[in-house]
């Protein structure tokens, strides 16, 4: 049965532009699901750079490990997905899937290994076939004409809708795309991506500037979301630029010609994150937690996530409690400066408490009204300097449990 579709989802699948020089093929391997797509090819064409961010897990996943090597040569003809299996603690039988795997997709494409870069995502520690996928791969010659939306339904696990997202922008006069997928619901916390993300532009970037453009994108989007505070084995997320917009040639991430791109990826980076908390398991609420005052960003990010990831916290926005004392519980853990006359905190705009206590004539009707919302806003300003920081969060409800006390049955 499918999952019903989280009430925090958008209206519908967001309808992306193409991106020239990417084609998908989606397929069904049988890998765990049944009667949907399990498998999503991409081929790019050639001249294609890459970048990517992947999981700082010491557990990490055979395709993670031969992503990082891979990522040393900067070039990209190939991208194999599937969902169902992470293909992690599967030792040396996990290996021969990724060798197997890559010598198909190689062939496919008519390019070296090093150019083909694998993702997968599922149950942790159960052997594949060596040649599960690879025996698939030679049928989708010729049926690369997959959509976005197929694409993105391939590599889903616990996932109740696929999540896509594009914007355009500008170097230096020539308009460029950037268009991307990913997939995530639990599991979910910064160690560098949270889930498997894959992007895609038509723009001229060298892959070490890209690489520095990615790397920073991603400490503002999917490195500030976090469901339940774990992270994934198998966290990947790759950047393609295929190069064929024709824009001016740039050498250097600060190049202010690349700046209306790095918005544009910013931004495009964001919503992706934000959509994975919207379909967070068992979500019901959308938590953003802001943090100001703080001795550095950082510092400031820490106590964020600490917040977010407090299980006292979620519950309470679960059950649609008014209580702050959680969140002061939560400042004090998070092991960054914090005096206790200085704090203020907010909920829904509220004003609840300031110079060591509760405000005096508090009333906390606003609050626990806006507690019944879907949109939780709570701001904390720790008064002791100029750090900032977002995050991004859900409520934790029973139907978390439910999904993962049962998820390989």
């Amino acid at each position: 049965m499918a999952a019903k579709v989280s009430p925090l989802a958008p209206a519908g699948f967001p309808t992306l532009p193409d991106v020239a020089g990417v084609r998908f093929a989606t397929t069904n391997c049988e890998i765990r699901y049944r009667g949907r797509d399990d498998l999503m090819v991409a081929l790019l064409e050639p001249g294609t750079t890459v970048a990517g961010v992947l999981t700082r897990s010491l557990t990490a996943s055979a395709p993670v490990l031969w992503c990082r090597k891979a990522l040393a040569g900067g070039s990209a003809r190939a991208m194999v997905v599937n969902a169902g299996n992470s293909n992690a603690f599967t030792g040396k039988a996990g290996e021969a899937f990724v060798s197997a795997t890559l010598d198909a997709a190689a062939a496919l494409a008519g390019c070296a290994r090093e150019e083909v870069f694998l993702a997968s995502t599922g149950v942790i520690g159960q052997p594949m076939p060596a040649d599960l996928i690879a025996r698939a791969i030679p049928g989708l010659d010729g049926r690369f004409e997959a959509g976005w939306e197929a694409a993105a339904r391939a590599i889903m696990t616990t996932d109740t809708f696929p999540k896509a997202a594009s914007r355009r922008a500008r170097i230096g006069g020539t308009e460029v795309v950037i268009a991307g997928f990913c997939k995530g619901s639990g599991m979910i916390a910064p160690d560098m991506a949270t889930m498997l993300g894959f992007l895609f532009t038509d723009a001229a970037i060298p892959a070490p500037v890209l690489q520095a453009l990615l790397s920073a994108a991603n400490e503002r989007s999917f490195n500030c979301v976090t469901v339940d505070g774990d992270t994934s084995t198998s966290d990947t997320v790759l950047l393609a630029a295929t190069g064929k917009a024709g824009n001016p040639q740039v050498a250097d991430a600060a190049d202010p010609a690349l700046g209306d791109f790095a918005r544009a990826l910013d931004e495009v980076m964001v919503e992706l994150a934000q959509l994975i908390v919207r379909d967070g398991e068992g979500a019901t609420k959308f938590v953003t937690v802001r943090v100001q005052g703080a001795e550095s960003d950082a510092a400031a990010k820490r106590v964020g996530l600490t917040i977010a990831n407090s299980p006292l916290v979620k519950t309470a926005i679960a059950g649609e409690d008014a209580n702050w004392g959680r969140i002061v519980m939560a400042v004090g853990k998070a092991g960054e400066r914090a005096e206790r006359d200085l704090i203020r905190i907010w909920v829904g705009g509220v004003l609840i408490c300031a110079d060591g206590m509760q405000v005096p004539d508090y009333d906390e009707a606003p609050v626990a009204a806006h507690m019944k919302g879907q949109e939780i806003d709570i701001l904390v300003d720790l008064g002791i300097g100029p750090g900032a920081a977002t995050v991004w969060t859900c409520d934790l409800t029973h139907g978390y449990i439910d999904i993962n006390g049962s998820y390989r049955s």
